[in-house]
């Protein structure tokens, strides 16, 4: 067992292949923000470039986050980077299964939640008729009112959403098996008959999985798409008028910042006081983690 002392170590898995992009700067920038927050406990992290490298990271981290990337999911078929990383899932899963005290804790973004959709065979992994692109809603289903993550957050939430990919049909067999429950759904469609996306999944007390970006930076964004080829790209593919939904959902403080501010710094500050149980009731952010 670690000293109470030890650093909280994360180890950050790179799923973006190179390509390059703000979703590493931002989960980066708030795993920093917590170092010492949490009862003075520091924090440190690595990288771990597993898709363009075939890296992945040993047990000896508390915490995992494993981020979003470009393509599809299923483009790692075959090759050394999936097997390792299915490998790596593999293994925190049966640790935590084999220990009741300083289980691992992993957070899963966008592409990796849908490669672990994929591994733990949770729901149908397809392709979307059309791109979801933009500051999109996302609805809480019953277990996500419950979910300590989501509290004070409203019913619809704004996430960032840019996927050409989805999650239906759950595995309801797997689900009951897990104890896995389905915490939110994409926008309402009335118009269209097709089955909702799932946004969000907690696989165990430990381990929660989003098909959205809670990381995402509205600043940083905002600065990217009024660049003047971005912005004609945008125009381009998806129309003006959603050009103009994004800008001004980007530019509405009560959306993706409310978002940013409390799913992930809760998962942090929530696994650091289960792994240090003597900071409960201290530091920041909601705690409330089921046992």
């Amino acid at each position: 067992m670690k000293e109470n002392n030890h650093p909280i170590c994360v180890a950050i898995l790179d799923l973006y292949d190179n390509l390059p992009n703000q979703g590493m700067r931002c989960i980066k920038e708030i795993v920093s923000a917590h170092d010492k927050k949490v009862n003075g406990h520091p924090v440190t992290y690595d990288v771990y470039d597993t898709r363009a490298k075939a890296e992945v990271p040993d047990l000896s981290y508390d915490i995992y986050i494993s981020s979003g990337g470009p393509g599809s999911p299923y483009d790692g078929e075959g090759k050394e980077w999936e097997t390792k990383y299915f490998h790596w899932w593999e293994s925190v899963w049966k640790y935590n299964q084999n220990h009741h005290a300083n289980k691992k804790y992993v957070f899963a973004i966008c592409h990796s939640f849908q490669m672990m959709c994929r591994y733990f065979d949770l729901a149908a992994v397809t392709m979307r008729q059309s791109k979801s692109f933009g500051v999109m809603p996302v609805h809480k289903t019953p277990a996500g009112e419950q979910e300590w993550l989501y509290a004070g957050l409203p019913d619809p939430f704004f996430a960032a959403d840019f996927r050409d990919w989805q999650v239906v049909q759950p595995n309801q067999r797997v689900f009951q098996q897990l104890g896995a429950e389905i915490l939110s759904l994409e926008k309402i469609r009335p118009h269209i008959s097709k089955e909702r996306s799932i946004m969000a999944i907690r696989l165990s007390p430990e381990i929660v999985g989003v098909q959205y970006h809670p990381e995402a930076d509205p600043e940083a964004m905002r600065v990217h798409a009024i660049k003047p080829e971005r912005k004609q790209d945008i125009i381009n593919r998806f129309g003006l008028e959603k050009y103009n939904e994004l800008m001004q959902r980007l530019d509405d403080p009560s959306l993706l910042w409310r978002t940013r501010e409390a799913i992930m710094p809760r998962f942090l500050v929530g696994a650091i006081k289960k792994l240090r149980p003597e900071t409960n009731g201290n530091g920041s952010g909601d705690a409330r983690m089921r046992t």
